[in-house]
């Protein structure tokens, strides 16, 4: 038996970080949606052999335990059925590095297809908790809707559909660590985001209030590492974006646009700046078949 299941990418529509724990994991505010580019991320449970396999269709991805969806398979092993081997196959769309939690979606993926195919009948809640263990952006990546994120990146509350628009990334060739970012972090120096705000617009289906209340913390850090990520994001809005900013630590830019044609016409005019540009829209997982 095997289970194929969609694994979208996420941005952060706003992104602050108020301190750091005492085990230096930072506390987490964000908004975060999922957008319809996404890996298909195949599994198979089969009692032949009891370990974990990963194969992918980029040839530079490990298949090891340095795969998030290989952390999740052993995790789920241990926690629940140690004598199950598990196969995974992953079809990539995601930019590896890009800071839209391509590898944390893929493990998720694989924490929802062991959920069913064991039928363990566990909450997003619970997976949300084993994704922790795995990285700070699976749990989030479990639920793949628009949510307000706390905590270390465990506490996720839903908070409805976004208001209709259109979104453009682009990720320059360059990427960064974001360990190498995080440790960069001076908090007495933070510029810190309105997070509530931003819950309060899209809530609200305010979009206007939404791109005047987003931001990310992070972005002045990583644009002192790469000095391409405030290039990209001047030309986004050069060339009609009406907000952009970097999603995650970086490197990908996004923009966005309450209508299709200056989309398009930012998605074309950006191809010429950059490789890696792609014209998306928000999604839900939960309806992923009709919306991603």
């Amino acid at each position: 038996m095997e289970i194929i299941e969609k694994a979208p990418a996420k941005i952060n529509l706003s992104l602050d970080t108020p301190f750091r724990h005492l085990d230096g994991a930072p506390e987490w505010r964000m908004v975060m949606t999922a957008v319809d580019l996404a890996d298909y991320v195949q599994v198979k449970s089969a009692a032949r052999f009891t370990g974990v396999k990963v194969e992918t269709d980029k040839g530079f991805l490990p298949q090891d335990y340095h795969n998030l969806a290989y952390q999740a398979a052993k995790k789920m092993q241990q926690l629940f059925a140690g004598h199950q081997g598990v196969q995974i196959r992953i079809r990539k769309r995601i930019p590896v590095a890009a800071g839209m939690g391509g590898g944390s979606a893929d493990a998720a993926a694989v924490l929802r297809a062991l959920n069913k195919l064991w039928r363990l009948k566990l909450s997003r809640a619970q997976l949300a908790e084993i994704g922790l263990e795995i990285d700070s952006d699976v749990p989030f990546c479990v639920y793949s809707e628009p949510a307000l994120v706390t905590g270390k990146g465990e506490k996720i509350l839903p908070i409805g559909e976004l208001p209709a628009m259109w979104i453009v990334l682009a990720k320059p060739k360059a990427s960064v660590s974001t360990p190498t970012i995080l440790k960069k972090i001076s908090y007495a120096q933070l510029a810190h985001q309105d997070v509530t705000r931003v819950v309060e617009a899209i809530k609200q289906k305010d979009e206007e209030l939404l791109f005047q209340t987003m931001g990310n913390t992070l972005e002045e850090i990583t644009v002192t590492v790469l000095p391409e990520v405030k290039k990209l994001k001047d030309k986004m809005l050069e060339f009609g974006a009406e907000v952009a900013q970097m999603t995650g630590s970086g490197p990908t830019v996004f923009g966005l646009c309450s209508r299709y044609s200056r989309a398009q016409h930012v998605y074309n005019s950006l191809k010429g700046f950059c490789d890696e540009v792609y014209l998306v829209r928000p999604c839900k997982l939960d309806s992923v078949e009709a919306e991603c």
